[in-house]
C-alpha cells in the first residue's frame, strides 16, 4: 500500500467497468502509468451466476461482485429498495452483462429536434464518433451482421454462433413480413459452449467486458496496476485541479495522487462521488457550480414479449441471435432496438405473466379467480411449446427532475428520484403496439403490464456539452472548471439512445483517453512533475 501511495501516477482510473477498463487500457498502451481503483473484489475467473443475489447482506453481496447495498429510489413519489443489478468488482456490471454491443443511430447523436423538449444534444457528431465505434468493436471482438437499414456498414467479425433452426425460420418470417432482421452484435471470442456465459461471469475469458477487454490487457503492458476492495471516499480538489483521492481499504484511510484522473464509477456512482466531494471551494459538490451534477437521470424501458414462432419446437434458446431496427424511429417517435434475449418461456413464465395482468385488472380483488389461470397457462405451454423471448429497448429521455440524490456520509448508498413522464407512458404504449405488429402473424404475449425500467442502464447524470451552463463536462468529457478530471462512463450521455449503451461507452472512453494522452504528452516530454 505504501508503494501505491508514494507513486506519482500519470492517470488514476476510478472504476473498472467498460468505461474505466477501456480508457485505462488505451492509456496504458499509449505509454502512461495507470492505476485502476476498484471498489469491489478481483474475482478472477470465478464462474459466478448472474447479479440477482438473494441477500441484503453487504459483505455477501460484495463478495459476489454486486453493489453492497440495494438501491434506494423514489419512484413516482414512493420510496422503495431495489436490486438494480449494479456490479462492484473488477469488470463492474459488464462482468455479468449480456455482451450486446450495438451502435446507436446517426440521428441519436446528430439531432435533438425529434425530442419533445430541448436537451442541448450531442456536441460530438456521429461522423466524429465513427472511428471510435470501429476501434471499440475491435477491442471487444464484436461479431455479427450489419443492420440492413444502416447507412454505414460495420466491419464486424462473422457471427460467432450457429443460427438455431427456429431463429432461421423466424428470420425468414420477419423478412416476408417486410422487416429487416440481422444477427445481433456480440462481444466475445467464441469458444465451444461460451454462449452459456452471457448474463453471468465468464470463467474462460471468452466474453469481452471491462475486465477481459480492458483491465487485463492494460496490466499485460506492464504499465498498469490494480487495487481492488478500495472505496474512494471523496475527491480532493482546489479551484482548478484535483489534488488526490481520499480512499479507504481494510479500515485504513489514505490518499492516492496522479497527474490526471478518470472517473468511471457508473451513471449512479460517479455523480454520487462528485456530490460527496463538496468543499468550501465547491460547496454544492465537485464540478457542481451550475447544479447539474446528478440531473437528467435516464434508464431504458424493457418491453419483453414472448413469440411462438415454431409450434411444438422446444429449443434451449441460448443464442442471442436476432435483432431488428425497423421500429427504432417510427412516425416521429423515438423507440429502439428489438432483439432476442437468448431465453425461452414455458408454463411458469406464462403463468407469471397472466398473474401480472390479472393483478392489474378490475378482477384483482377476486383472488380466487387467480388460481384459475393455471389451466390456460398449462394449455398454452403444452400446445404451443416454449416461446422465444424478445426485448424491446425503449429510449428514455432526459428530465432534470430525474436525478441522483446525494448521501454525504455513506459511499455504499446510491439514491435517486425518478418519475415516469406522461410522454414516456404514451410512447411506451405506441412501442408495444409496433412490436406486436412486427411479429404478426405469430402468437405473442407481453410478459409484463407495468413499465419496467432497466436499472442496470443509468446514464446522463454528468452530461457533456459545449455550454458550461447546461452541462457538467466539456466535449472531451473533462469536468468544467477542473483541468485534470475526466469522465468515461455512461454519465456523459445527453440522451440514452435506443440501444444498449455499452458500445457507445467504450467508444467514448477511447476518445477520452486520446484526449488525455494529447494533453499529457507535452508535460511528460518536458519532465513535468506533480506539484501538491
Amino acid at each position: 500500500m505504501d508503494e501505491l501511495t508514494r507513486q506519482e501516477w500519470d492517470v488514476i482510473v476510478i472504476g473498472t467497468g467498460i468505461g474505466g477498463g477501456t480508457a485505462g487500457r488505451h492509456l496504458a498502451e499509449a505509454g502512461l502509468s495507470v492505476l485502476f481503483v476498484e471498489k469491489g473484489p478481483d474475482l478472477g475467473d470465478a464462474p459466478l451466476p448472474a447479479l440477482g443475489i438473494d441477500t441484503h447482506d453487504p459483505e455477501k453481496r460484495l463478495a459476489n461482485g454486486a453493489w453492497p447495498r440495494l438501491l434506494e429510489a423514489q419512484l413516482d413519489g414512493n420510496w422503495c429498495e431495489l436490486d438494480g443489478m449494479i456490479g462492484a468488482g473488477v469488470g463492474g456490471t459488464s462482468a455479468y452483462y449480456a455482451a450486446t454491443l450495438e451502435r446507436p443511430e446517426r440521428h441519436d447523436l446528430d439531432s435533438s429536434q425529434t425530442l419533445p423538449h430541448p436537451t442541448g444534444g450531442w456536441p460530438v457528431s456521429y461522423d466524429e464518433m465513427l472511428p471510435w465505434f470501429a476501434l471499440a468493436e475491435k477491442y471487444f471482438h464484436v461479431s455479427g451482421e450489419s443492420d440492413p437499414l444502416a447507412q454505414e456498414k460495420s466491419d464486424l467479425l462473422p457471427p460467432g454462433l450457429p443460427l438455431p433452426p427456429s431463429d432461421a425460420a423466424l428470420i425468414e418470417a420477419l423478412n416476408r413480413a417486410g422487416m429487416h432482421p440481422y444477427r445481433t452484435h456480440m462481444a466475445a471470442r467464441f469458444l465451444p459452449g461460451c454462449e452459456s456465459c452471457f448474463g453471468r461471469r465468464c470463467p474462460r475469458r471468452c466474453k469481452m467486458d471491462g475486465r477481459t477487454a480492458g483491465v487485463l490487457p492494460a496490466i499485460e503492458t506492464g504499465r498498469a496496476t490494480l487495487i481492488d476492495r478500495c472505496t474512494v471516499m471523496r475527491i480532493k480538489a482546489g479551484h482548478h485541479n484535483v489534488q488526490g483521492l481520499v480512499c479507504r481499504r481494510d479500515g485504513q484511510e489514505f490518499t492516492l495522487r496522479a497527474r490526471t484522473y478518470v472517473l468511471a464509477a457508473g451513471g449512479l456512482g460517479s455523480p454520487s462521488l462528485l456530490l460527496r466531494s463538496g468543499s468550501e471551494i465547491w460547496p454544492q459538490g465537485l464540478g457542481n457550480g451550475n447544479g447539474m451534477v446528478g440531473c437528467n437521470l435516464m434508464f431504458h424501458l424493457s418491453e419483453i414479449i414472448a413469440i411462438w414462432a415454431a409450434p411444438g419446437r422446444d429449443e434451449n434458446g441460448e443464442a442471442r441471435s436476432v435483432s431488428i431496427r425497423d421500429l427504432y424511429f417510427m412516425d416521429g417517435q423515438r423507440f429502439g432496438t428489438v432483439q432476442s434475449m437468448g431465453l425461452t418461456a414455458g408454463y411458469g413464465e406464462i403463468l407469471h405473466a397472466l398473474n401480472g395482468r390479472f393483478d392489474q385488472s378490475a378482477l384483482r380483488r377476486l383472488r380466487a379467480l387467480r388460481h384459475g389461470l393455471r389451466l390456460p397457462a398449462m394449455i398454452a405451454a403444452r400446445i404451443l411449446g416454449r416461446a422465444k423471448l424478445f426485448v424491446g429497448v425503449l429510449e428514455d429521455l432526459p428530465y432534470a427532475h430525474n436525478r441522483v440524490l446525494p448521501d454525504p456520509q455513506d459511499p455504499d448508498r446510491l439514491r435517486f428520484r425518478y418519475d415516469i413522464s406522461d410522454e414516456l407512458r404514451a410512447r411506451r404504449a405506441a412501442f408495444r403496439k409496433a412490436m406486436r405488429a412486427a411479429f404478426r402473424p405469430h402468437r405473442a404475449m407481453f410478459m409484463g403490464t407495468t413499465p419496467q425500467l432497466n436499472f442496470a442502464h443509468p446514464c446522463g447524470t454528468l452530461r457533456f456539452g459545449d455550454n458550461p451552463a447546461t452541462s457538467v463536462l466539456d466535449r472531451d468529457c473533462r469536468v468544467h472548471g477542473i483541468d485534470n478530471l475526466y469522465v468515461s462512463d455512461s454519465s456523459f450521455m445527453p440522451t440514452s439512445n435506443g440501444v444498449n449503451p455499452s458500445l457507445t461507452i467504450a467508444a467514448n472512453a477511447l476518445r477520452v483517453a486520446d484526449a488525455i494522452v494529447a494533453g499529457l504528452r507535452p508535460r511528460l516530454a518536458a519532465g513535468d512533475r506533480l506539484g501538491y
